[in-house]
């Protein structure tokens, strides 16, 4: 076997605009591509953050995420970042809410979560 690394993480978003508008104009990925697929009436968007790639799907009526108890599957995504405190600065700018800063009790790193506008959980660590 002769996997190399993670080559793009998928997130099914329920609103085109609002998805769109959070991944890209607040967080900063730029668009590859987007496509909006009529035999499935959804919208295929691919995006990239240095060596990161995301596919993000904006498909209607989907059932929404669990929260708790968490369900099996993905958990979260995690971005590294140099600072929690200057991340969490701006995204508060940006108007998106983060939880309080708490230290990694494993890593002895700094961390917290927010949440994209389908309320997928999403860490910054340092």
């Amino acid at each position: 076997m002769n996997l190399k690394k993670v080559h793009h993480i998928a997130i099914i978003g329920s609103d085109y605009e609002k998805s769109k508008h959070f991944y890209v104009d607040l967080l900063g990925f730029s668009i590859i591509r987007e496509n909006y697929r009529p035999e499935r009436d959804d919208y295929k968007i691919d995006l990239q953050l240095d060596e990161i790639e995301l596919e993000l799907f904006i498909i209607k009526n989907c059932p929404k995420r669990p929260s708790y108890p968490e369900a099996y599957g993905l958990r979260h995504l995690a971005f590294a970042v140099d600072s929690v405190d200057d991340t969490v600065r701006e995204l508060n700018k940006r108007g998106i809410i983060t939880e309080p800063i708490r230290l990694d009790t494993y890593t002895g790193k700094r961390m917290t979560f927010f949440h994209d506008p389908d309320n997928l959980p999403l860490e910054i660590h340092e």
